[in-house]
């Protein structure tokens, strides 16, 4: 019986060998494209051929496209290719920016002091490209007014207008009533 960790350790093993490309030996169809390392097209050969060829020029012959017919090979240094491919990976991941999702409380029964600090924090919030989650609790007795809930919501929403759009409209849900913002477009 496999373990959890055995069979995720399996899963993963068997992932990462379906994502790399098959080179040299690994090669077994009868018929290949074969593409030069100066990217000019040989012809179709059998792979046995491709490898020899390749071999010659002390280079690897690597299949980039197995779903074609034939499948296409590219003859390339293998080592060279996938340092220069994690090296745009890792470039793609830097400038990769991740949004995160801030939210601000408010009550029933805020105060006008304390709704303003909210809602510079809100500004910050957005300021910095996050998106915005403005939730209300209703506790108790509060449950019979979500109309007042609606409207505090609103006041919100004019307050922040010049620096967010509304996403997901105020709606009660359970004892919460939530609505979402997303920053608006810097020109």
């Amino acid at each position: 019986m496999l373990t959890a960790s055995l069979f995720n350790y399996l899963w993963e093993v068997l992932s990462i060998s379906k994502q790399e490309q098959q080179i040299n030996e690994e090669i077994r169809d009868k018929e290949v494209r074969v593409i030069s390392d100066t990217g000019e097209q040989i012809g179709i050969m059998s792979a046995a051929e491709a490898l020899k060829i390749a071999e010659e020029r002390n280079l690897d012959l690597v299949k980039i496209a197995p779903q074609a017919t034939p499948p296409v090979c590219k003859i390339m240094d293998y080592g060279k290719f996938r340092f220069e491919k994690a090296k745009k990976e890792k470039e793609a991941r830097k400038n990769q920016k991740i949004i995160e999702t801030k939210e601000i409380r408010l009550s029933l029964n805020i105060d006008t002091h304390d709704f303003d600090t909210k809602i510079n924090h809100a500004k910050k919030f957005l300021a910095d490209g996050n998106k915005l989650k403005v939730s209300i609790r209703f506790r108790g007795r509060e449950m019979a007014h979500p109309e007042i809930g609606l409207g505090i919501m609103q006041r919100a929403a004019d307050a922040l207008e010049e620096f967010a759009t509304v996403e997901k409209p105020a709606k009660l849900e359970g004892r919460q009533m939530l609505m979402f913002m997303a920053p608006k477009a810097s020109k």
